[in-house]
């Protein structure tokens, strides 16, 4: 399938966004084969990416660093409104 979110940055530049629960090798491997058709589209070129996780394994994000892949760990109860304190 498709990226999980493309975007223009602040900047105007594209960025591709991969959204994981848990954050692997293959997610990062996953996101490398989107940026390499997404940057062969002169309309979108260059295209910048981000993997992004609730939590990123170690060696993922070496390989994402070693890539030019910028990682975001997210917090997504947080991004639901559930504070910790609530019963789930």
């Amino acid at each position: 399938g498709p990226v999980d979110i493309l975007c223009r940055d602040a900047n105007g530049q594209t960025v591709a966004v991969e959204l994981k629960r848990r954050g692997d090798i293959d997610g990062v491997e996953q996101l490398t084969r989107y940026l390499e058709l997404l940057n062969r589209d002169p309309h979108l070129a260059p295209v910048r990416g981000v993997f992004a996780a609730q939590e990123i394994k170690p060696q993922a994000r070496v390989l994402a660093t070693d890539r030019g892949i910028g990682c975001l760990v997210l917090d997504y109860d947080a991004m639901r409104g559930i504070e910790d304190d609530k019963l789930r």
